[in-house]
Order: structure tokens, then sequence, then C-alpha cells
């Protein structure tokens, strides 16, 4: 089996910026869902997944930013 170059093992800038769109729209419907008071039995537990899913979102903007200065 052939090894892949790195080229076609690394996501795309373009498809890591829809990657990072899509999960921000993720974690805005999670959230809003969980004020709606849907799955009362998980709430803490979606609660917690959505503070950690903002946290690496919010780390992925700051890496983005030093890697464009």
């Amino acid at each position: 089996m052939p090894m892949a170059d790195a080229t076609t093992s690394r996501p795309s800038e373009t498809g890591t910026a829809e990657l990072i769109s899509n999960l921000k729209s993720d974690r805005l419907w999670l959230l809003r869902q969980i004020d709606a008071g849907r799955w009362p039995q998980w709430r803490l537990d979606l609660a917690a997944l959505e503070r950690e899913l903002g946290q690496l979102l919010d780390q992925l903007s700051d890496a983005d930013s030093s890697v464009d200065a």
C-alpha cells in the first residue's frame, strides 16, 4: 500500500476553515437545544461538552491568528 504524501494527508486551509465553521454552528445549535430544555437527563454533560468545544474553537482561532501574523 503506497504511503500518502504530506499534501494529501493534511486538510486544506479551506477544508479546515469549513470544519471550524461547521463546529461553531454545531456548538450554537447544541447550546440552543440545552437552553430550550432538551435532554434534561444529559444537560450537565452536554453543557460541559459545549464548553470544551468552545474552548477548543477559541484555541484554534488563536492559533490561526498567530499563524497569519
